[in-house]
């Protein structure tokens, strides 16, 4: 029973930032199945079937969880608006910038699933750490990313919409802070990236409108001279290869 809560944990450490601070007061829901005639059971109040449920439920929240606590929204905004600045419509499709994202997410968090598995869920499954204790553990790295990668000002603007004291230390701040203010951060800093992107995107459209206009060769769309000449660029500059490094790095840089 205890491997099998901690092999839901490690499936999604952060799917629990709505209700890990109720699991801190208390313990893990047990659980009681039926295998092959064979039951596990552990005594408890809660019947097996809604505690289950309950698990299943708080799963169903790790999509939610992935888009908002970890780099997939910088990494997915960015590389949408370098799509939307080669002027492309489409192409990378949808399909290919999440799962390049999601990817790309699971390598720049893949340090902090690793602390949360080492410090928490594997001395959980060793017997050598309680429950509560082992929660505290596990989503301590994760909180620790947050704050991290989120602003002061958005901090302070969340605290004072919560209406919750400035804490002394990070790890004291509240789950209900400190999502937020990471997930306008990256934003801000995403968009921040994306205006960069788009600059010398928009300084060659510009020329080739000038050119054509000088050439009085106005009923020629200018996108159909630009959009060759900037995939051009693109193409000569790397520059996929120098977006996702400069993507990566960010994060390196920061902590």
């Amino acid at each position: 029973m205890k491997r099998l809560t901690a092999v839901l944990l490690a499936l999604s450490p952060f799917f629990l930032f709505g209700v890990a601070p109720v699991f801190a007061e208390g313990s893990l829901p047990d659980l009681a199945i039926n295998i092959g005639g064979s039951q596990l059971a552990s005594d408890g109040g809660i019947s097996a079937s809604l505690k289950i449920l309950f698990l299943l439920t708080m799963l169903s929240f790790a999509p939610a969880m992935i888009l908002t606590m970890t780099s997939f929204t910088r990494i997915a905004v960015v590389l949408g608006m370098t799509r939307t600045a080669l002027g492309t419509q489409s192409m990378p499709p949808n399909m290919v910038i999440t799962g390049l994202s999601l990817f790309l997410t699971f390598a720049i968090m893949s340090p902090v699933f690793e602390k949360s598995y080492n410090e928490g869920i594997q001395p959980y499954l060793d017997g050598k750490m309680e429950d509560k204790e082992a929660i505290e553990k596990s989503f301590a790295p994760l909180k620790q990313f947050l704050v991290r990668h989120a602003r002061e000002k958005d901090l302070a603007l969340f605290l004072d919409i919560t209406r919750s004291e400035a804490p002394k230390e990070e790890h004291d701040i509240p789950w209900q802070v400190a999502i937020p203010a990471f997930v306008l951060s990256e934003l801000n800093l995403a968009f921040q990236i994306g205006f960069l992107i788009a600059l010398p995107f928009l300084v060659l459209d510009m020329v080739v409108s000038s050119v054509l206009t000088s050439m009085s060769m106005i009923t020629l769309p200018p996108v159909v001279i630009s959009l060759p000449l900037k995939l051009m660029l693109f193409v000569v500059v790397d520059g996929w290869h120098l977006i996702i490094g400069s993507l990566v790095q960010t994060y390196h840089v920061t902590g």
